[in-house]
């Protein structure tokens, strides 16, 4: 079986099975806090090549952050699933939340991607799909800005 037909079978699964609650938690901390500001947002507005490790094997991704106006954007990219536009973003103590919901196979799928800067300058990241289904960790490299 491929990692992308193990993958679908993973999360259609666990979208038919479990309440969806991870975009629920994201907005509640998104609400119960103040709007982000450009100042939150800022450590992370770029580029970023995500290497995630799951269990069905190692996965690549492209996230974009930026302030569009006063308001925090992204969009993920992945030879799999496409791009994927996120607004639901919140921020706890240093790390960002994403929060997205996307179809695979006709089922709708929610995730949760988590950004943590760490002290030696590294950045964790880590995707969760499906309330904890599938989970995928690794590391964010900013993509150097041309000048």
């Amino acid at each position: 079986m491929s990692k992308t037909i193990a993958l679908a079978v993973v999360l259609v699964a666990a979208s038919l099975s479990a309440p969806s609650t991870v975009r629920a938690a994201v907005s509640a901390t998104a609400q119960a806090s103040a709007p982000l500001t450009a100042a939150d947002v800022a450590p992370f507005v770029g580029d970023w090549a995500l290497a995630l490790e799951g269990p069905n094997g190692p996965g690549a991704f492209t996230l974009s952050v930026k302030m569009d106006k006063d308001k925090p954007t992204a969009e993920l990219a992945s030879e799999v699933m496409g791009k994927q536009p996120i607004t639901d973003i919140a921020k706890a103590d240093k790390t960002l939340a994403l929060s997205y919901s996307f179809t695979w196979e006709g089922n709708p799928v929610d995730a949760v991607i988590k950004l943590t800067p760490a002290p030696d300058g590294k950045t964790s990241a880590h995707i969760d799909f499906a309330g904890g289904a599938y989970v995928m960790t690794g590391t964010a490299t900013k993509k150097e800005t041309v000048k």
